[in-house]
């Protein structure tokens, strides 16, 4: 299992459509869409968890792709190092 980091998604976004989208390249295992407390709108970025082949494919046929008006940044979710203060 392979988690994706989806970058640069408009704030109107919701994670019906994002789960959509991705599901093109295979099945989506767990998905999550990072938004604002006070809003409820997206914050820009969120998780979707996928098989290693299906998340490289979804990688080659999503990063860079326009997504309601913004090209999607699409890449494995790196590792988590200490935070800075």
């Amino acid at each position: 299992m392979k988690k994706l980091f989806i970058g640069n998604l408009p704030t109107s976004t919701n994670l019906q459509e994002l789960e959509t989208l991705f599901s093109e390249f295979g099945r989506v295992r767990s998905s999550q869409l990072v938004t604002d407390v006070f809003s409820g709108k997206c914050k820009g970025f969120g998780f979707i968890e996928m098989e290693g082949h299906e998340a490289r494919a979804a990688i080659a046929g999503l990063n860079g792709k326009d997504f309601n008006g913004q090209p999607l940044r699409v890449n494995f979710e790196a590792p988590k190092t200490g935070r800075r203060r």
